[in-house]
């Protein structure tokens, strides 16, 4: 502050380089964010230089950027890569795909289109709002591609659970002779996960073991690796490498707990949280969340009532709509449907689909007809008020389910005769069934 008022008294805020490097000062302190902002907007030379709006866009708040961005546009300042790699990273965490792809445009008509950086940003926003084709598209015209360009393409087929596409690219990255990094396990493991397979899981754990050589030592890679042996059915190998981890945040902890819900092992999950207190690791809401998980899957009524409770009274944790809907699953299953419902009507939050799918579930369990109509008007009152919701069946299907086990064929008359009015088919069923090759 005090070089700040040197430089104002001496005329010194005119001179573009000089404000840049005030604003790099400020914002290196924690408290100088808002006076790195008044040197800028109270200069115009700041206003007018390139690498004064970069610095300000590559520090502002997420939902910032890109009204910066097209402030800039319009004060004649044309954006350099800094700022289209900040912004287009920004439209991927919002999802704001139709803004993105305007950047991206204007990343054309500013002659930066065949930036490999700026071209990996853009396979990675367009992973992260869903559009695989474009993403795809993009990334076959490259004419030369980096091992990071590589891993936004195969995390964006997992965004997308296209998992057999991705591992078919880390094979053809592999032919092309790219040499993997540690980032590469990420979603190399997260297909794995995605299909199922131990073989494959099985398989891609040895890769990283040849690749990586202190692959124990990575965070990410480990709990990568848990969640995919737990998915692929494999616990106890889940378990191998949960235990030769040599750091566990508490991502690694909530994976390895939603490993032991996934497979049952209810007291199992429980002492898991007993560990992860005595390691000095807070659980946080996804913790609990698998955790009352674990209990509804090994029907221990008590103890996740006890958990609810817990994680408000003793770690301060507000429950959410999913904390809820898992007690509301968890008094369901046993049988005690009137105080689900009872959960359910005194939640101090609006029950989203969920919620009621999970009573009509438990309904249909046990027969409860009455209030599975109840609850399946409620549900499809919800899912009418969701656009993208209107098309499915399922909900339907339950509801008419539920009356013709009472019987009640005009009722089920009548839900079939709305889902006809509303256009909604049944969907058919079908199976999957792996095969190996004997030859």
């Amino acid at each position: 502050m005090q070089i700040h008022a040197q430089m104002i008294k001496n005329s010194l805020l005119n001179e573009a380089e000089a404000v840049v490097e005030l604003m790099e000062n400020y914002f290196s302190i924690k408290e100088g964010e808002e006076y790195a902002r008044l040197v800028f907007w109270n200069s115009d030379a700041a206003l007018k230089n390139l690498s004064a709006w970069s610095a300000l866009i590559q520090r502002c708040h997420l939902f910032e950027s890109l009204p910066l961005y097209a402030q800039q546009i319009r004060m004649g300042v044309m954006p350099d890569k800094t700022s289209n790699i900040c912004v287009l990273r920004a439209c991927a965490r919002t999802l704001a795909l139709r803004e993105g792809v305007q950047i991206h445009a204007q990343v054309f008509k500013s002659g930066l289109a065949s930036d490999m950086a700026l071209q990996t940003t853009c396979i990675h926003f367009y992973g992260n709002c869903r559009d695989i084709d474009s993403a795809y598209h993009l990334f076959d015209e490259m004419c030369e591609r980096s091992c990071v360009t590589w891993n936004a393409m195969m995390s964006a087929y997992c965004l997308c659970l296209r998992a057999k596409k991705a591992l078919e690219l880390f094979n053809r990255m592999l032919r092309e002779g790219v040499k993997p990094t540690e980032r590469t396990a990420l979603p190399v493991l997260s297909a794995c996960a995605q299909l199922g397979e131990l073989d494959k899981g099985t398989a891609a754990h040895g890769f990283i073991c040849k690749a990586i050589v202190d692959y124990h030592e990575d965070l990410f890679i480990g709990t990568g690796m848990v969640d995919m042996y737990s998915k692929c059915g494999s616990l106890s190998n889940a378990s191998k490498v949960f235990e030769e981890m040599t750091q566990r945040n508490v991502l690694a902890w909530t994976v390895m707990t939603a490993g032991l819900a996934m497979h049952g092992k209810g007291q199992e999950a429980l002492r898991m949280l007993e560990s992860m207190q005595e390691q000095c690791i807070m659980p946080n809401a996804v913790t609990f969340t698998c955790l009352l998980a674990a209990c509804c899957h090994a029907g221990l009524v008590q103890e996740g009532l006890h958990l609810f409770e817990l994680m408000q009274i003793r770690f301060g944790l507000k429950p959410q709509v999913q904390h809820y809907s898992c007690v509301v699953d968890l008094l369901g299953r046993t049988g005690m449907v009137d105080e689900a419902y009872d959960v359910i009507r005194n939640m101090p939050i609006e029950p989203d689909a969920v919620v009621w799918r999970t009573l009509l579930s438990a309904c249909k369990m046990h027969n409860c007809v009455e209030l599975a109509a109840e609850a399946a008007g409620k549900l499809l009152q919800t899912d009418q008020a969701s656009p993208a919701a209107i098309d499915t069946c399922e909900d339907f299907v339950a509801l008419s389910n539920v009356y013709a086990s009472a019987e009640r064929w005009d009722d089920v008359l009548m839900v079939r005769k709305e889902m006809k009015n509303l256009g909604i088919h049944n969907k058919p069923g079908f199976s999957s069934v792996h095969a190996h090759r004997l030859d």
